[in-house]
């Protein structure tokens, strides 16, 4: 137990908050490469078909805003999945350069292949945990997320 207590006295929260964006890196990567060779859609593409359902048809440059990415970063997806089928684009009728983006029948049954992929790549991850475990984790990350949205830090 005297081993444990100084191994846990020599770690610093810089080291702390490197391994967990570390594994938050590989963790990302690992989901996405299981959607995408699994249902066909990246994280990124699976983000804005989710997007779009929960909020209907959006402007594309709504759907950035709720994404919280550049316009033109959407753009590339948009073609892509446009491409693909799984969205539709049409012209504002006042301002053609302005499209609205619903998502298509196409769209929602390769989102819930996505969701379902990505839920299990999560379930193999974090299934191994107990429900202590996970609840003790949750309050963690809840934790530093309070901290890192400006919230208390003492």
């Amino acid at each position: 137990m005297e081993q444990h207590d100084a191994t846990a006295a020599a770690v610093t929260p810089e080291q702390v908050g490197l391994s967990f964006l570390t594994l938050a890196h590989t963790l990302r990567e690992q989901v996405d490469r299981h959607m995408t060779a699994t249902a066909g859609l990246s994280l990124s593409r699976t983000k804005v078909l989710q997007a779009l359902a929960a909020h209907g048809a959006l402007h594309q440059a709504e759907l950035a805003t709720v994404l919280g990415q550049a316009p033109r970063s959407v753009t590339q997806i948009l073609e892509g999945l446009e491409r693909l089928g799984m969205v539709s684009r049409t012209s504002h009728a006042e301002d053609r350069r302005r499209k609205s983006v619903d998502l298509t029948d196409v769209g929602r049954t390769a989102l819930a292949a996505a969701e379902e992929a990505g839920t299990g790549a999560l379930r193999r991850f974090f299934g191994t945990l107990t429900a202590e475990q996970l609840t003790d984790l949750t309050g963690l990350l809840t934790r530093v997320e309070t901290v890192s949205e400006g919230g208390d830090t003492g």
